[in-house]
């Protein structure tokens, strides 16, 4: 049997219900999505590199460390593009439940953007202030999804992620500050435009799976709580969706960026209602000449 023909249909995965959720609303939370065995590998894996973490003394390439982090006490925010850290990480991204659950969402084979995992450590993990995904790394159209899974039990003290119902069809709001500079987060007028009353926090225990739109207004609360929050994310888009260059992080999510999950790429692409099949990627190895491609067969 092959690894294609093991996969579960996609509605075994999820629900028509479900799906239309999703478009609606904009976002998903499925407990106990992702199974024992793959939680026990990614924990103990996840464990390894807390422990390589007490090494280092300032972020780097690898992890992202608060202030007061120290060998003795780690506190890490985040472990950058994980994929590229351990197969099994890679494995679980590229062939495993998010995958499987991006292409059933998308309806089809998927292109997968990067990954990380957000460590919201305990006493006062960082909040992370509202704002929107899509313009950290725009992309040829809308479809791109963020699946995260709770790698711990994930109860309301800890501050799970916050996402605001039906805001992926509205505004898409500038995420600059007001001198001019790159701020990442909502500004303060535009945040008290929330309704906060309406907001979904998105617990759960361990192995729950969150999904959400790029132009989900979402964040969280610091963690307060005892226990770190650790969320294993990563970002798929449909497969004729192509990140934008020189626009925010696309271009430096890593040596798998662009990747295609679960298929083949077509190279079909619609722009404006023109359809074309556009030229093989050639961003790993270099394109051919055209003399060389237009003479081969002469």
């Amino acid at each position: 049997m092959t690894l294609a023909d093991a996969r579960p249909t996609a509605s075994e995965l999820i629900s028509d219900a479900q799906r239309a959720d999703y478009e609606a609303n904009g976002y998903l939370c499925l407990p106990d999505f992702v199974g024992a065995d793959w939680l026990d590998e990614l924990r103990a894996v996840t464990t390894e590199f807390i422990e390589a973490s007490r090494a280092e003394t300032t972020p780097g390439k690898v992890f992202d460390l608060e202030p007061t982090h120290t060998a003795d006490a780690p506190r890490l925010r985040r472990l950058i593009s994980p994929v590229d850290q351990h197969p099994t990480y890679a494995r679980f991204t590229f062939e495993g439940p998010p995958a499987q659950l991006a292409a059933a969402l998308l309806g089809g084979p998927v292109r997968y953007h990067h990954s990380k995992l957000n460590f919201k450590w305990s006493d006062g993990g960082e909040e992370v202030k509202w704002h929107q995904d899509i313009q950290f790394w725009p992309h040829t159209d809308f479809t791109p999804l963020t699946i995260g899974v709770y790698l711990s039990d994930v109860d309301p003290e800890m501050s799970p992620m916050g996402v605001l119902p039906g805001s992926h069809l509205g505004s898409l709001y500038d995420l600059y500050g007001s001198d001019g500079s790159w701020a990442g987060a909502m500004s303060d007028d535009d945040a008290a435009g929330l309704d906060l009353d309406a907001m979904e926090y998105l617990g759960g225990p361990a192995g729950s799976v969150t999904v959400h739109n790029c132009c989900m207004v979402h964040g969280s609360m610091p963690n307060n709580s005892p226990r770190p929050r650790p969320l294993l994310l990563q970002t798929y888009s449909a497969l004729e969706s192509y990140p934008i260059a020189n626009c925010g992080v696309n271009g430096v999510t890593g040596r798998n960026g662009g990747r295609i999950c679960g298929g083949e790429a077509t190279q079909e692409l619609t722009i404006e209602g023109r359809a074309m099949h556009v030229a093989p990627d050639w961003s790993r190895k270099g394109p051919p000449t055209i003399f060389g491609s237009q003479q081969k067969d002469d």
